[in-house]
């Protein structure tokens, strides 16, 4: 039979995110990268993504970050933007919910960016009545029906 030369299986790869908990220091933007928030996940290791700069791109996730750390709808990125491509950029660095509020706060992303929301939208389009989805009926109105 033989002898296990490893380390262990995948449970041990999979724990391997737990020093991650540590405060890290916030990275703000640079020339060349874009602030962006997650529209879609496409998988293949890209995501569309809607930069504060007002265009949508296709970003791809890179090699260091794929299947380590992972990114979902509504999440705040930072991206490099390409050169040769405007439509297409890579991700950078995935802010955590509170380093995004935080950058929020500093003025670096806008106010009409949604942060704690699974869904992004608030980039591209303004709801000044999103409170408003009911219908009110009047008396009569109920009676016709």
């Amino acid at each position: 039979m033989p002898k296990n030369k490893g380390k262990g299986g995948k449970n041990r790869k999979r724990g391997k995110n737990e020093a991650d908990d540590e405060k890290r220091e916030l990275v703000f933007k640079e020339d060349g990268q874009e602030y962006a928030q997650v529209l879609r996940m496409l998988g293949n290791g890209r995501c569309e993504a809607m930069c504060i700069d007002g265009v949508k791109r296709l970003c791809h996730i890179r090699g260091k970050m794929h299947k380590k750390v992972w990114i979902a709808a509504g999440d705040i990125i930072l991206v490099g933007l390409r050169d040769y491509q405007d439509d297409k950029a890579d991700v950078i660095l995935k802010y955590m919910p509170d380093e995004a509020r935080l950058l929020k706060a500093y003025g670096e992303l806008p106010e009409s960016t949604r942060l704690n929301e699974g869904i992004a939208g608030g980039l591209d389009e303004e709801d000044d009545g999103a409170g408003d989805d009911y219908i009110e009926f009047e008396d009569e109105d109920i009676d016709k029906i």
